[in-house]
């Protein structure tokens, strides 16, 4: 039987197996060599890594542990017990040794093999259609680039492999930190030869759920602006593409203006199939207890019923007052996103954003909201901020205009007017980034955006500059540059202490 081995080192602790056991076969298994033989296979398989994308381990809706609950958008109150590891993201406390931490590696680098497995597969079988085999390859590519832009920006230089792996040895050959640019460019690779196939220009050509030329334009993009800020060299023309895959993205929409489509219809789970504004989302499925969300009764407070027929116990997702002070007086994204509960057991602020109240839900909360991975207000302003980063402010105020239209509120240059809204954001940098904060509260971008827009030392100071009664229980004072960066998991580190080299300060 053919083993597939996969790249993190934790799972190559098969070494203290004997040989013997590890090459028994199982008579009623389907092995990888055997599986690959028709059209029908590879569409499985296909369909596959989109369901590697479903996991709160990967990039499912339930993973806003690993990017929403580090900012200072959200996280939890509870540093005791069960809550004690995820209490360390927001806390600035993590360890290596951190369990979720651990998982999230693991789940990532599984979901990058499945492309990798199938990517050497592929070529081996007969289509009556090339073009179609060339689609397969380009979603392929396309997911694993993705994975690989989560993880890179998470851990800094990581482990890069495109091929399938299928043994030990070839695993410990491969299992070694590379430069963050290193890993820059095979994503830029894969984008760029996805680009390259017959996909449809979005997934309402194609299916929902799955990529399409626009949202490898915007990722392709995303990852440009991420390298223009934050690798030293290049910067410029980094900048430059950015923008040019942002505006190809852009142009691919299928509406006007961004008011032609109410904010809250973005999030509204009977209308997920048909919304122009969303570019890339991950589906759920209301009712089925495998494959719907939880997200709505999971963010739900005790006493509340706004986001789900479940009777909600906890205190839902806690939102940090930082954020509700952040958003201006009028701003519909408010009252839509976030709901303070009075329960005396809650007696905070948390999150309405994803709502499913419908019958096919229920009172188990067995939700139908599919998990936005990208939509246009997104793109418009990452394309504001490569457009501020080239020079061209007022092109870049045209786009956040349009986003802060959308919510009821001013102009940019109104609001600059405002001095306290003028002493909050003094920069078009500012304001970009607090109208992406009150935009795309809780999808999972506020992370990568203040990454993305300071460096180590900067991000310690904007920290900082906090008031530790609007953060809760977690400690600002523990933050540190350091944190930057996550860190290894111990596992992975101690199988090979220099191959494997911790980041600095853990």
């Amino acid at each position: 039987m053919k083993k597939r081995y996969l790249l993190p080192l934790a799972l190559l602790a098969f070494s203290s197996c004997s040989k013997d056991f590890l090459n028994q076969e199982d008579p009623n298994a389907v092995t990888i060599t055997n599986y690959y033989k028709t059209e029908t296979d590879v569409l499985l398989a296909v369909n596959g890594l989109y369901q590697g994308l479903r996991s709160g381990s990967t990039l499912g809706e339930s993973s806003t542990l690993y990017n929403e609950e580090r900012s200072d958008n959200s996280g939890r109150n509870d540093n005791q017990s069960s809550a004690g590891e995820p209490f360390q993201f927001n806390d600035f406390s993590i360890l290596p040794s951190n369990t979720y931490l651990k998982t999230h590696w693991t789940a990532m680098y599984d979901a990058i093999a499945r492309c990798n497995t199938l990517l050497a597969h592929v070529d081996n079988v007969k289509f009556n259609d090339e073009n179609l085999k060339e689609r397969y390859k380009a979603e392929a590519k396309f997911v694993r680039a993705l994975l690989y832009f989560h993880m890179v920006r998470k851990f800094g230089d990581i482990p890069l492999s495109t091929v399938e792996v299928t043994s030990k040895e070839q695993a410990n050959e491969l299992a070694f930190r590379q430069k963050e640019e290193v890993v820059y460019a095979q994503i830029v690779k894969d984008l760029t030869e996805a680009l390259s196939s017959n996909l449809p220009d979005t997934q309402h050509d194609y299916e929902i759920g799955r990529t399409s030329k626009a949202a490898i334009n915007a990722i392709l993009g995303q990852v440009y602006l991420t390298m223009g800020s934050t690798m030293p060299n290049n910067k410029q023309a980094n900048f430059q593409k950015a923008e040019q895959f942002l505006n190809a993205s852009y142009g691919l929409r299928k509406f006007g203006k961004l008011n032609e489509i109410p904010y809250a219809d973005v999030f509204d789970v009977s209308k997920k199939k048909t919304n122009k504004e969303l570019v890339f989302q991950v589906e759920y499925l209301a009712g089925d207890q495998n494959y719907s969300s939880s997200i709505a009764r999971n963010y739900q407070a005790r006493g509340e019923n706004i986001n789900s027929l479940f009777k909600s116990t906890g205190s839902g997702e806690v939102v940090k007052l930082d954020l509700i002070k952040d958003y201006e007086e009028n701003d519909v994204r408010k009252d839509f996103s976030v709901k303070f509960a009075k329960d005396v057991q809650v007696n905070d602020w948390f999150v309405t954003k994803f709502r499913d109240v419908s019958t096919a839900a229920g009172t188990t909360g067995w939700g139908g909201n599919d998990w936005i991975l990208i939509r246009y207000a997104d793109v418009m302003l990452l394309l504001a901020e490569a457009k501020m980063n080239l020079g061209k402010n007022s092109e870049a105020i045209e786009l956040v205009n349009e986003v802060r239209a959308r919510a009821g509120l001013s102009t940019y240059e109104v609001a600059q007017k405002d001095p306290s809204y003028k002493s909050k954001y003094p920069t078009l940098k500012d304001a970009i980034l607090h109208e992406r904060r009150v935009e795309l509260a809780f999808e999972n971008q506020r992370w990568f955006d203040l990454v993305r827009n300071y460096n180590a030392q900067e991000l310690v100071a904007y920290f900082k500059k906090k008031s530790q009664g609007d953060y809760g229980n977690a400690k600002i004072s523990n933050i540190t540059t350091k944190d930057r960066y996550y860190p290894i998991p111990f596992d992975e580190y101690k199988l090979n202490p220099e191959k494997m080299y911790q980041n600095s300060g853990y």
